[in-house]
This record gives C-alpha cells, structure tokens and sequence, in this order.
C-alpha cells in the first residue's frame, strides 16, 4: 500500500506540479476521474466523425484511411481519425 501511494504521490506531482491531501486522496480512491454520461460521448463522437470530408468508406477506398477487418467488421484507428479531424479544422 505505501508503495501505491507514492506511485500516485509521483502521478499528481507529475500532472500537477504540486501535491495536496485532497488531490492524493482523490486520485488514490478514483474520484479524480471526470464522470461522462455515454450519450454525450456518442454525439460528441458523431459530431466529429460527421465532419470529415467523405465517407468512411470513401477514405478507406483511397486508402486514407487504414482499417483493419475481423470477420465482417471493420475497425479503424481512433488515432488516425483524430488526426484527420485536426487537420481539417
């Protein structure tokens, strides 16, 4: 248990430049983390993705976009449309 308070002691100086009680003890319980609702989430990513120019389909085709196929499903590298979305803004 010592041990993981220092892991996280390094974290939050890492990410914060400084270390408070309240701050070690949130990230040490988890209530650091931001809490989301999954709708949001999807129409964000909806949002997103809806402003690329062309289908996925359309990329994928002019190999704009790498896939990768298992069964009938396809997936793409949330990376790769991350970095799409920034150079189109």
């Amino acid at each position: 248990m010592e041990q993981k308070v220092y892991d996280f002691h390094y974290l939050v100086l890492k990410e914060e430049n400084f270390v408070t009680a309240e701050s070690l003890k949130s990230k040490l319980l988890g209530t650091d983390i931001e809490q989301r609702m999954l709708i949001p989430i999807f129409q964000e990513h909806n949002d997103k993705v809806g402003s690329l120019s062309g289908t996925l389909q359309n990329l994928r085709i002019n190999r704009t976009l790498s896939y990768t196929r298992v069964g009938g499903t396809l997936y793409y590298n949330y990376k790769d449309i991350e970095e799409m979305l920034k150079q189109q803004q």
